[in-house]
C-alpha cells in the first residue's frame, strides 16, 4: 500500500490567556497549588463567539499552508473533537464549509483526548488503501464550555486549542503503525453524565451539575502508570522498534507533572519528550496535535528520526502512533 507521511502541521489557540489566580479563584486554590500539581501557568479559552469549528478552521488552515495543498485537494477531513459545535451535524461539516474544501468527504470522530491519534490512524488507512491522495486531521476542543468554575480537579487543567496536519503519500518516513486500544469497563473515570441519549439534559440535570466533565485524578493516573508503559513496551515490539530508536516523544498534554513520571517509565532513553501543557493546559483531542505543530516549527524534528504520538482518556481510550518523520522545517 502507498506510504502515507505528515506534510504538514498547523494549530491555533485562542488569543484570551487565562491565569492560574482567575481560575483559582472560584476553586478555593492558588496559583502555586496548581504549579504543584500541574506545572500549568496559563491556558487559553475561546471567546463568547468562537466555537470548536472556528478554532479547527484556523489550525486547518495553517496545515494546508505548511503544507503547500489546497482545500480543493482533499479527499477527506477528520475532526477528534468531545466538544462539537452541536450534537449534529459533525463539526467536521462546518469545517469543510469554511475551508470550501467542497470535494471532501467530513466527519467526526469522538475518543475524548485520544481523538486525534484514533482519527490520524483512520485517515492513514483511508489514503493508503486508496493509494494516495490528501486527508485533513483536526484535534479540536473547547472545554472551557463544560468545566464546573468550583472544582478544583478540572477546571485549573483544561485550555481551548485546536491542532491539525495533512496527510498525503510520500516516497520515503511516514506512519508505520498505529494501535488503538479501549477499556471500556473504565467508562465512568472521565465523563459528561448528561446531554445523551441515557439522561437528557433536562432541569433536573442541570440541578445536579450534571452538564459539566468530570473526572476522576487518582484513578487516571493510576490507569496511565499502569497501562501506558506496557501498551508503548508491546507496541514498539510489534514495531519491531528497539526503545533507544525513538527521538521523540509527543504525548497527550494531560497533565506536567504526570507527563515528567510517565517520561521516566517508560524507558524511552534517547526520546525527547516535547510538551505544551505549562502554556495552554490540557486541550483535549488538540494537545497532541498541537505539540507537534509547536515540535515541527521549532525544528526540533529532523528527517528520518522516529517519533511517538501517544494519546489517552476518556474511554478509556489509548492510541499511540509511530512515524518516521519527513519533511523538512
Amino acid at each position: 500500500m502507498t506510504r502515507i507521511a505528515v506534510l504538514g502541521t498547523g494549530s491555533y489557540v485562542p488569543e484570551r490567556r487565562v491565569s492560574n489566580q482567575e481560575v483559582g479563584a472560584a476553586a478555593g486554590v492558588d496559583s502555586e497549588w496548581i504549579i504543584r500539581k500541574t506545572e500549568i501557568r496559563e491556558r487559553r479559552w475561546a471567546h463568547s463567539g468562537q466555537a470548536t469549528s472556528d478554532l479547527a478552521t484556523e489550525a486547518a488552515a495553517a496545515a494546508l499552508e505548511s503544507a503547500g495543498i489546497g482545500a480543493h485537494e482533499l479527499r477527506t477531513i477528520v475532526v477528534a473533537t468531545s466538544t462539537p459545535d452541536q450534537p449534529q451535524p459533525p463539526t467536521a461539516a462546518f469545517v469543510q464549509h469554511n475551508l470550501s474544501a467542497h470535494g471532501a468527504s467530513a466527519f467526526d470522530v469522538n475518543a475524548v483526548c485520544s481523538g486525534f491519534v484514533f482519527a490520524l490512524s483512520t485517515v492513514e488507512a483511508a489514503l493508503a488503501r486508496a493509494g494516495g491522495g490528501y486527508g485533513l486531521v483536526v484535534g479540536a476542543d473547547v472545554y472551557s464550555r463544560i468545566l464546573d468554575p468550583a472544582d478544583r480537579r478540572t477546571v485549573v487543567l483544561f485550555g481551548d486549542g485546536a491542532g491539525a496536519v495533512v496527510l498525503g503519500p510520500a516516497a520515503r518516513g511516514g506512519i508505520e503503525r498505529s494501535d488503538l486500544h479501549t477499556f471500556g469497563e473504565f467508562t465512568s473515570m472521565i465523563q459528561v453524565p448528561a446531554g445523551g441519549s441515557r439522561r437528557p439534559l433536562d432541569p433536573a440535570a442541570h440541578a445536579l451539575g450534571a452538564q459539566y466533565f468530570t473526572m476522576d485524578g487518582r484513578g487516571v493516573r493510576e490507569f496511565v502508570a499502569d497501562r501506558l508503559p506496557l501498551l508503548v513496551k508491546q507496541f514498539l515490539h510489534d514495531c519491531g522498534v528497539a526503545p533507544d530508536d525513538i527521538a521523540h516523544l509527543i504525548p497527550h498534554q494531560a497533565n506536567g507533572v504526570m507527563l515528567a513520571q510517565l517520561e521516566q517509565d517508560l524507558g524511552l532513553p534517547n526520546a525527547a519528550l516535547h510538551t505544551t501543557v505549562t502554556r495552554f493546559g490540557n486541550t483535549g483531542a488538540a494537545s497532541v496535535p498541537i505539540t507537534l505543530d509547536h515540535a515541527s516549527r521549532s525544528g526540533a524534528l529532523h528527517p528520518g528520526e522516529k517519533a511517538l504520538l501517544m494519546g489517552f482518556g476518556g474511554g478509556m481510550a489509548v492510541g499511540l502512533t509511530l512515524l518516521e518523520w519527513e519533511r523538512e522545517k
